[in-house]
This record gives C-alpha cells, structure tokens and sequence, in this order.
C-alpha cells in the first residue's frame, strides 16, 4: 500500500478534527456523529490559518459534522471544494460508542488490554484496526494519486482512522500501528513521498499545545 503513483515530491497532511464536547468527557465517539464545540471550531480556524499556508491543492474530509465543519474551515481560506467520504470516518466501535474510557475499562478490561497489546480485536463488537485501514487508506491514495509533482493532499480525518491510515501507507504490520502516538484535536501528521513509499516527516504537528483526548474519535 505505501507505492506511490503521479507526480514526484508529493505530500499528505492527515488532520483531526477540532474538539467535542465527548473529548472533554473522555468518552467514546467512534462513527457517532457529534459537532464541535466552540471551542473546536476556533482550533480548526487557527489551524486552518497554517495549513493554508502549504497551499494544499485537494481537501478531502470524513463526512461526519466534527470533521466536515474542520475542513470547512480550509475550505473558506483555500477555496477548495471539500469532497466527503464516508471511508474517512471513525472506527466504529460497537457498544462501546457513548462510554467513558473509565466505564470502557470497567465493562470491557480484558478485550481493551487485549487491544492495547496490539491484538486484533472488535472493540465493542465493532470494526477491526485493519478493516479501517481497509477502508480508508485506499482513498487517501486515490486522491494522492492524482496530487501534481510537489502537490499537496489535506486529509481531515479521526484519531484512530489516522493512525490505522499512516500505519498502512508506512507498511507497518498492525500490531506496531499503536506506537504511533495520539493526535491532539486540529493537529496534523504529514506524510511524504520518498523513493522507497511513503515517510513520515511530522507527527502530531501544530502550535496548539493541547493534551490528546479521545484518540481514537
């Protein structure tokens, strides 16, 4: 999955969204569909003032409300047409979506320790790791593809469905996927084009020095 195809020096920004209320309850969002806070949008405002700084030339975002209203905000600076994808969106997770990760670990403590040993597991009877990768790094890759020589994708996206993504396109085996630290909300890791695949050149990058919360959602 990390080949590469059309123009030379590409780059792929990879952004979560802006907070939630459910962030700051350290609760489990997955693929439900909750806005930002006032707070979020102005993150996704000040980060959007950066990012368009790199000129992106294509937005492509998950087509929940936490997503599409953070790349609304690059979209207005950049002019660039927003394409929604639903592969974009956030693992789902089951019974576990609406839980606290406290009342995760209480309920479900074996299969999170499972999970957190880098074992394939379903949280909450939900998807596999992999399976979102499945899903969504193919169409980071389409659009990459199509990017010009030096030409820049912004890819507005979840925690967990980001790592799962730089994970795939890095040809990381699954069970090393959770090395990859958590993104706070409005940060961004950049992913670019080298002779052998894909590098990861930042990770979690942005002046917003916030704690993460909620990874993956």
């Amino acid at each position: 999955m990390s080949t590469t195809k059309g123009g030379t020096g590409r780059r792929i920004v990879l952004w979560r969204h802006g907070q939630t209320s459910w962030n700051l309850e350290r609760r489990f969002q997955g693929s439900t569909d909750i806005e930002l806070t006032e707070a979020g949008v102005a993150q996704a405002r000040r980060a959007a003032r950066l990012l368009a700084a790199l000129k992106p030339d294509v937005i492509v975002a998950s087509d929940l409300k936490r997503a599409a209203a953070t790349a609304a905000e690059l979209s207005a600076l950049t002019g660039h047409t927003v394409a929604h994808d639903s592969a974009l969106r956030e693992t789902y997770a089951g019974e576990w979506q609406g839980l606290t990760h406290d009342e995760i670990v209480a309920r479900y403590g074996e299969q999170y320790a499972a999970w957190k040993r880098g074992e394939p597991v379903r949280r909450g009877g939900g998807e596999l790791e992999t399976e979102v990768a499945d899903r969504a790094a193919p169409v980071v890759l389409e659009h990459a593809d199509k990017l010009p020589e030096n030409g820049t994708l912004v890819v507005v996206s979840h925690g967990g469905t980001i790592r799962t993504t730089i994970g795939r396109l890095l040809g990381l085996e699954s069970q090393h996927w959770e090395s990859l630290g958590g993104l706070s909300n409005c940060c961004w890791s950049v992913l670019g084009e080298g002779a052998r695949g894909w590098r990861l050149m930042e990770h979690n990058a942005g002046t917003l020095p916030e704690p993460v919360l909620g990874d993956d959602d």
